[in-house]
């Protein structure tokens, strides 16, 4: 009973992270609207680019008041910010000012919740079943991506951009009456110890493999996240549907039925494979002629995405502090959008200037590189550490 996964509250967050989770990835879409509005590859970047600094430079912030107010204050407001900046989309008809504008607003709510979500998550998964339930917890993120596609792909199919976005408001409408009957589960801070600052979180050694390693893989993520909309635009090579529907099957299975392998057998030895998966799907789609290349290179970056995140994650909680767990999840999360800020407009560039074959090599070859260096890195930042649980495996 002590492990027990699917509790009335993981069911419940698991819901809520799945609304939230369709309100984010209907706008995979979203590169379409802008270069129906004229904008380029590289300005498209920028403006994914704007939203996500806006989403980093709130986590700070989001850390502190996670750890001294609680997960569900952060949650209910982030709903609410999300829903309005959604709506406000309605109301974009130039690249100008005004979109920027919005996408700051839209980027400060998707941080709260990002944050807060997955920090309420590692709550109220056991410790026994750590990698495992955040596994688990992280498909109903990776579920909306494929039913988004799909839904996306049929919206502006039979209608345009205004019903994508209310489609999204009402998503994240239906988000915020989920997280009305969430409990507080904030873990109570270990009775006498100092509160650990935000910044003094992030600078922990034993963490800072950690830190490296989410922010290779989240630039490398930026690579078709921002830009298979215009991918198979531009090529006519598949859809969004398709890639992100054989990415989310093969994760999504993964996750159920090898859910205890990273724990098993160790997660660097799970860890490092996944990665690979990933780039050797970013150099099919520099290859890919034909819609059976862009299904199977989907396949592959599942597979890496279905344990490499979750197995970054788990392991970030077992190293940091209890009563600092919002502040380590808040920078975990930041380093996701960070990814997209650095990679959406420089991965842009490259497209702009060279084509979707050189963007999607450099994103692989950068990947393997990134997780070369991890190795030894993550030696350096944990020796002598003999906090780790055996299970980690790195």
């Amino acid at each position: 009973m002590v492990d027990r996964l699917f509790t009335r509250t993981f069911v419940l967050v698991s819901i809520a992270n799945f609304t939230a989770g369709m309100t984010w990835a209907l706008f995979l879409h979203f590169p379409r609207f802008l270069a129906d509005l004229g904008a380029s590859d590289a300005q498209i970047g920028l403006i994914f680019g704007t939203m996500a600094l806006s989403a980093i430079a709130i986590r700070p912030l989001l850390g502190t008041a996670m750890d001294r107010y609680g997960r569900r204050p952060v949650i209910l407001v982030g709903n609410v910010l999300n829903t309005v900046f959604v709506l406000l989309y309605l109301t974009v008809g130039a690249i100008g000012p005004w979109i920027y504008a919005v996408r700051i607003g839209h980027g400060i709510g998707e941080a709260m919740l990002f944050s807060a979500y997955f920090t309420y998550a590692a709550d109220v998964v056991p410790a026994t079943r750590r990698t495992e339930g955040i596994a688990i917890f992280g498909v109903s993120g990776l579920l909306p991506i494929a039913v988004a596609g799909i839904l996306g792909d049929f919206i502006l199919s039979v209608a345009g951009p205004d019903e994508l976005f209310i489609s999204a408001a009402v998503f994240s409408g239906a988000t915020l009456l989920l997280s009305f009957w969430l409990p507080e589960v904030r873990p109570e801070a270990v009775h006498g110890r100092r509160r650990v600052g935000f910044w003094s979180v992030v600078a922990r050694r034993e963490l800072l493999s950690i830190w490296w390693m989410v922010g290779a893989f989240s630039v490398a993520l930026a690579g078709y996240f921002v830009f298979i909309r215009r991918f198979v635009d531009d090529t006519g090579l598949g859809s969004v549907s398709l890639f992100f529907s054989t990415y989310i099957g093969v994760a999504v299975a993964e996750r159920l039925f090898l859910g205890r392998l990273p724990d098993r057998v160790g997660r660097s030895r799970v860890l490092y494979p996944s990665m690979a998966f990933i780039a050797a799907g970013f150099f099919l789609l520099a290859g890919a002629g034909s819609w059976v290349a862009v299904a199977v290179a989907g396949a592959l970056c599942g597979a890496g995405h279905g344990f490499a995140f979750p197995i970054l994650a788990a392991m970030l909680v077992d190293r940091a502090p209890e009563e600092a767990r919002g502040s380590a999840m808040a920078f975990f999360t930041a380093l996701v959008d960070a990814g997209t800020l650095i990679g959406g407009p420089a991965l842009g560039a490259i497209v702009d200037a060279s084509g979707w074959g050189t963007m999607f090599t450099v994103s692989g070859v950068a990947l393997i590189l990134a997780t070369l260096a991890y190795a030894p890195l993550d030696g350096w930042a944990t020796r002598g550490d003999v906090s780790r649980p055996v299970s980690a495996g790195g």
